[in-house]
């Protein structure tokens, strides 16, 4: 019988659809179960306030109970470094490993992953977040060599509403992102349900649909030496394999 592999996950404490869609896109490894810590975050914007919610100390809180349940890996699935910049999810998982011991990584650091592996530099991005966070991810990806130019938003920011948005509407935002051409979909919110969307819409539009979480399931996967080629339905993202060492400053 394979050895067990917990796969643990930092969560917003107003998520609700990251972990029923992780577990289902885990359902065909069975040595594979998913383990989750939530933290305050109840609204995504650019106050201080709200970027408050992302303080290390919270999440590190969080980690730590974690690592009681002796997980492999710990990932943040969630995407406040798209806003907030790559180098905060990278001293963020510095600073989980060194409280905890275990490697850590994130959604966002995957993404960046994704796209330089796979050479994306056209980023068809799909957001509900409103226009202030949506031009800052666009700044920041835009640095580091990924153009969002081709880019859907919904103007939200209270995070569990983002759980309501029908998956036709984000259908229809890949579409429209794709039309005016990239070289992927990056559907960029870990309470959206755009996961199931994928393959459907890949066989459609021809090009990538990287979803959020997929990519924090992915990259865990290999951090944890499980071979993501194993994962079926839920689109070619799992056809890649990420570097299976714990995420790193660039």
């Amino acid at each position: 019988m394979p050895r067990p592999i917990r796969l643990g996950m930092l969560t917003p404490s107003s998520n609700t659809v990251l972990e029923p869609v992780t577990v289902a896109m885990l359902a065909e490894l069975p040595e594979v179960t998913a383990h989750f810590s939530r933290f305050k975050v109840t609204e995504i914007a650019l106050s201080d306030q709200s970027l408050s919610q992302f303080d290390d100390t919270e999440m590190l809180r969080a980690a730590e109970l974690l690592a009681h349940a002796k997980v492999d890996v710990i990932a943040w699935n969630g995407t406040s470094a798209a806003w907030r910049g790559f180098e905060t999810d990278e001293r963020l998982c510095e600073r989980i490993q060194t409280a905890t011991g275990i490697p850590a990584s994130t959604s966002v650091l995957a993404f960046r992953e994704l796209f330089e592996r796979n050479e994306i530099r056209r980023v068809g991005l799909v957001t509900p977040y409103d226009d202030d966070v949506q031009r800052k991810i666009i700044a920041n990806w835009s640095q580091s060599g990924f153009d969002c130019s081709a880019e859907r938003h919904l103007g939200l920011h209270d995070n569990f509403s983002f759980a309501t948005v029908e998956p036709e509407t984000i259908a229809n935002m890949a579409r429209a992102v794709a039309g005016e051409g990239c070289d992927a979909v990056a559907i960029v919110c870990t309470n959206m349900r755009g996961a199931a969307l994928a393959a459907q819409l890949e066989a459609e539009l021809g090009i990538p649909i990287y979803d959020s979480i997929a990519t924090t399931v992915l990259k865990g996967l290999c951090v944890a030496g499980v071979d993501p080629h194993r994962v079926h339905g839920w689109g070619r993202l799992f056809s890649t394999k990420l570097d299976g060492a714990a995420a790193q400053k660039r």
